[in-house]
């Protein structure tokens, strides 16, 4: 049987509770950051709910790494 976090690195579009839990961040953070143009690239379907593609959630926090 998969852990919890196997089956969420597993799937391609994330929820927003995914993408917070992975981060670490509230939900309010998270949609402070999406306002602000800050947060990574979202899908919005058609029901109004959001996904966050895993490949753009990896660019954008490779985006935000700094050198040492």
């Amino acid at each position: 049987m998969a852990t919890p976090t196997t089956a969420i690195n597993s799937r391609e579009r994330l929820t927003v509770e995914e993408v917070c839990a992975d981060l670490g961040v509230s939900r309010s953070t998270f949609y402070d950051w999406r306002a602000k143009g800050r947060s990574p690239r979202c899908i919005k379907l058609p029901n109004g709910e959001i996904r966050v593609r895993r490949a753009e959630l990896e660019r954008w926090l490779d985006s935000r790494e700094e050198a040492a």
